[in-house]
This record gives structure tokens, C-alpha cells and sequence, in this order.
């Protein structure tokens, strides 16, 4: 049947739109992915030849291993090992983004290379996270402006923490305000520094939007939608299998929604119209059918690899009091009765998804597990489209737009104050955003002397950032990875004393196999145990006051 020139123009107008709105949305993500760029950049101006700046103004400890796992590519490996343990390790294929980007980078500063390629990374990966953000608005909202106000507040959006440090609760009940710890509850923070999040982030609402897309009521089942949803689903584990999980979850959520919704509106079971239904249900489950095997070899590794469990044994990540959350979120909260019925007269079939997503919201930050903080991943973009839909097409409701507008200016304080501190920090050479140069150098030529996977034996601060420069394995560096941590780092910094045997000190290098010994101010700051002295060490190299010594075979 022939398609009318006025049809034609009916259909390519809205497509056009959303092509010169997406143009936009990639502008705009340019801009807020180069604003968090800046303090970065003035890391690098500050540095000189006193300090070296470690590439990160926040979360400086997990920063560097980030860039160990890069290192560690960039000397062959393909399977995970951390190198913030000397337990012994089967490899798992995890983190395999960092690992493959360490794989681009050669000798001749290359904790250089590998950082450059980190930002490249955080750049790329929050421009497709904003433009996954506006594609999923954009199948909800028709208006451009509430399209483009939705991004923003997702881009920028925090809660009220910012009044707690105004009036000195910055650990109220016990803890400090979401949004300047927790990337999963927003999203800035993941743009401003935590790339894997805000690439599974984007993997995950692509994948949501094409299930939407596809099991419309009326559409047919579509192979190829299914496989590309699950595609996105295992990027998503790839990237972050928290995510992958989280996806299950809001899945679940969907079709159950819609099953109790069928079962309230027919009051014989047998009136009820399963086949949209039975479409969604039958287009999960073979999208699941392509991560699932990935998943399921994560699971087998961390059930039964004993340093796996050792480590999810330490990872232990806790909700917060439910009150935290709720001034995370108070300025959507009472936007959402309006958006729900809106976005359920628009949208009966889809409005589902949000909705079901805020829904499971609290059974996700609090479910019997030690990841609790981790769940909720992206359900801020939720509450923003639901809140952005208590005002859509009212068109004789300026007043209730403005009122919207005016509200939600409060949710962008923390990160105005976020990045502030990210400036200041790069502008001040100071422990642990910048490593002094001789550290550096001492690192350097542990890397040159030492074959990898040599375990050297150091300080907790110190072992944190060495493997960010070596590619050597230590004791203690790392909360969670390095396992048996709460016995281990006693044991370290007794090591230092002057009343520690020697061998004592023996035993412990016996235990893990050390081969290096690292002496600096923050091992000497341990005790006054002189290195030197010790029968079983040879002196390899020293700048004042870094000393590097090998132990005697």
C-alpha cells in the first residue's frame, strides 16, 4: 500500500527532531564530560619536579587500581589478578575493559599513557551514558525542553547533602550524604571519575529501550531487538555485573507490573489478553540466554575461588539509615504522584518500567546482601523521568513547570561544590592526589629491577599506589582486594618496629614470598627498625629517604 506524502512528513518530522535532539545531547555531553576534565588537567599544570600528580582528584585509591589493572594488560595479562594481594590467584576474566586499554599502551611513561587513556575512556564512556540517558527520555517525553531539563538533572542532578554540611552533619546518623560518596545513587560521580559505571549505565538503559521498543502491545516478537537487548546486557556485566543484575531486576519488575496490572482491570482470568505479555516475557528470556553464561562463570569464581571469597568477604558496601535516602530524593518525591499518572495515561504499556523500577528501589538498597549501596544503580534516571512527567504536555501549567524548575535547582549544589573540590585538589600538591617524584622514581626502578608479579613488601599507603607504576604484587594496598587485610596490615607495620625479631620478620617474608623491600617515609613513620642492619637484605638502590632492598635468597 502506497504511503501518503502527508504521512511521509508525518513520520519524518519526529524523527528529524529527535535526530537534531540528539545532536544537542551530544553537545551537551561534550561540555559536561570537558567541565570534569578541568580539574584533571590542573593536576597536571600543578605538578612539577617535586610531586607527580596520580591522575585522580577523588577516590584517589581506587584510581590507582584502576591503573594497575591497565598495567597489568599492558604486560600480557588477559585474566584479572590483583596485585594488591600475594595470596594466590586463578585469574578471572574481569575488568576486562581496563585490561584491554593497558594493552594500548607501551614502555617510556606509561603511567602517562595509561591515565591519558583513562580519561579517554571517562570521556567516552559519559558521552554515551548522557546520550543513553536522552534516548530513554526521549521514549517517554515528546518536548524538547523537558527532554533537555531531564539530562541536565540527571548529568548534575545530587540530593540535599549539601544542607547537612552547611549545618555541620556531614556524617549524620552515622554517615556522609549519598551524593558525595555514591555514584550508583546519581551518576555524576561515575562522569567525574569512574568510567565502567557510566559505560554499564549506558549499556543498561539502551538495552531497557529497545525491549520497550519491541514489545509494544500489537508488535511481533522481533529476534533480532531480543538478541540486541541481551548484547547490551552482557556489555552491561562486562562492564559492571552489578548492573547486569540490576537489569534482571528491573526486567522482572516490568512483566510482573504488567501481570498484576492485566489481572486488576479483568475480573475473569480468563478475559485477560496474554499475548503482549507472553511477547515481553519470551523476548527477556532469550535476551538473558547471552549474558547468562558470563554470569554464571562469575558466579562459580566468586562462590568457589577462596581468594574471590576472601575479597567478597571484605566487600562489604551497606545502605546507609533510610533517611539518607530520602533527602537523597526529596526533591523528586513530590513530583512523582502526577508523573505516575501521566506517564501511565501516555504510556500504559512502558510507564510500567519506571514506575516498577522505583518500586523494587527499596528492596534493591536494602537486600540481604553486602553490596546493598550498589544496587539502585540508575534509578535516579527514573525518579528524574517520573518527576519530568508531572509537567508534561500541561500546557496551561506554566506555573507548575516554573515551580519544577525552581524546585529542582536545588538537586545541583553538591556538584557545583563537588567540582570546586576538584579544582582545589588539583591546584595543591598534596598526599595522596600527587606522589612525590623521588617516590615515583623509586617506583620506576622497582619496574625496571623486579619481574613481574614480584611481591614487594611496603606500607598500606605505599602499596596502594606502587602497583599504579610497577607491575609487582604487594601485601596491603587495597580495602577489599587485598584479602585477609584486618590481619595482614598489623602484621606489616609490626614488621617495622625495633622490637620485632628477625625472625619474626623472616616468617612473614617466608609466608608470601617477598622478594623486595620498600623503605620510605611512611614505612619509617612504622617504627625505627633500620632495613639496613638486617642480615637476610641487600641495598639496590637508594635516594634519600627511599630505599629499596632485595631480600637475600
Amino acid at each position: 500500500m502506497a504511503i501518503s506524502q502527508e504521512t511521509a512528513l508525518s513520520v519524518s518530522k519526529p524523527a528529524e527532531a529527535l535526530e537534531k535532539g540528539r545532536r544537542w545531547a551530544l553537545g551537551f555531553a561534550l561540555i559536561v564530560m570537558l567541565v570534569t576534565t578541568i580539574p584533571y588537567l590542573l593536576g597536571y599544570f600543578t605538578q612539577g619536579a617535586d610531586w607527580r600528580f596520580t591522575g585522580f582528584t577523588f577516590a584517589v585509591e581506587d584510581g590507582n587500581n584502576y591503573i594497575a589493572k591497565m598495567l597489568s594488560g599492558s604486560y600480557g595479562a588477559w585474566l584479572f589478578r590483583t596485585p594488591y594481594t600475594a595470596y594466590p590467584q586463578n585469574g578471572v576474566l574481569a575488568y576486562l575493559p581496563y585490561i584491554l586499554l593497558g594493552k594500548l599502551a607501551a614502555p617510556q611513561g606509561l603511567h602517562e599513557q595509561l591515565v591519558v587513556l583513562f580519561h579517554f575512556f571517562r570521556i567516552a564512556a559519559g558521552c554515551l551514558a548522557l546520550l543513553a540517558t536522552y534516548d530513554f527520555l526521549s521514549f517517554f517525553i515528546q518536548e524538547e525542553r523537558l527532554r533537555r531539563w531531564g539530562l541536565a538533572l540527571v548529568a548534575f542532578g545530587g540530593g540535599l547533602g549539601w544542607l547537612l554540611l552547611l549545618i555541620g552533619k556531614d556524617t549524620w546518623l552515622g554517615s556522609m550524604p549519598l551524593d558525595f560518596y555514591s555514584p550508583e545513587v546519581f551518576g555524576f560521580l561515575a562522569l567525574f571519575g569512574i568510567p565502567h559505571l557510566a559505560a554499564a549505565r549506558a549499556a543498561l538503559l539502551w538495552g531497557l529501550l529497545v525491549y520497550l521498543r519491541s514489545t509494544l502491545p500489537g508488535r511481533e516478537f522481533n529476534w533480532r531487538a531480543s538478541l540486541v537487548t541481551g548484547v547490551c546486557w552482557l556489555l552491561a556485566a562486562l562492564f559492571q555485573p552489578l548492573t547486569a543484575l540490576v537489569m534482571g531486576v528491573i526486567l522482572g519488575a516490568h512483566l510482573l507490573a504488567l501481570l498484576l496490572r492485566n489481572l486488576w482491570q479483568r475480573k475473569n482470568i480468563k478475559d485477560v489478553d496474554w499475548s503482549a505479555w507472553r511477547n515481553a516475557a519470551g523476548f527477556v528470556l532469550v535476551a538473558f540466554v547471552i549474558p547468562a553464561p558470563y554470569l554464571v562463570y562469575l558466579a562459580v569464581a566468586f562462590t568457589r575461588d577462596p581468594y574471590f571469597i576472601a575479597w567478597s568477604a571484605q566487600n562489604v558496601i551497606l545502605s546507609p539509615p533510610i533517611p539518607h535516602y530520602l533527602l537523597a530524593y526529596l526533591v523528586m518525591l513530590p513530583f512523582l504522584p502526577r508523573g505516575i499518572r501521566n506517564l501511565l495515561r501516555d504510556k500504559p504499556w512502558a510507564g510500567w518500567l519506571p514506575i516498577g523500577w522505583v518500586a523494587v528501589f527499596p528492596l534493591l538498597a536494602y537486600a540481604p546482601v553486602d553490596v546493598q549501596r550498589r544496587l539502585p544503580e540508575g534509578v535516579w534516571v527514573a525518579l528524574v523521568l517520573i518527576a519530568v512527567c508531572s509537567v508534561k504536555t500541561e500546557r496551561q501549567a506554566g506555573v507548575r513547570w516554573r515551580t519544577f524548575q525552581i524546585a529542582s535547582l536545588l538537586v545541583f549544589p553538591t556538584t557545583i561544590i563537588l567540582l570546586v573540590l576538584g579544582v582545589l585538589a588539583g591546584m595543591r600538591s598534596s598526599l595522596p592526589l600527587f606522589r612525590p617524584a623521588q617516590e615515583v622514581a623509586a617506583f620506576e626502578q622497582i619496574a625496571e629491577v623486579a619481574p613481574p608479579a614480584s611481591v614487594v613488601l611496603a606500607s598500606y599507603p605505599t602499596g596502594n599506589a606502587m602497583p599504579a607504576w610497577a607491575p609487582v604484587r604487594v601485601l596491603i594496598g587495597h580495602g577489599p582486594e587485598s584479602a585477609g587485610l584486618e590481619d595482614l596490615q598489623p602484621r606489616v607495620e609490626h614488621f617495622f618496629k625495633e622490637s620485632t625479631t628477625d625472625e619474626d620478620r623472616r616468617a612473614l617474608i617466608d609466608e608470601f614470598g617477598v622478594s623486595y623491600l620498600f623503605y620510605g617515609p611512611a614505612e619509617r613513620s612504622l617504627g625505627t627498625w633500620a632495613p639496613a642492619s638486617a642480615p637476610f637484605l641487600e641495598r639496590i638502590y637508594e635516594d634519600d629517604p627511599y630505599v629499596i632492598f632485595r631480600v637475600k635468597e
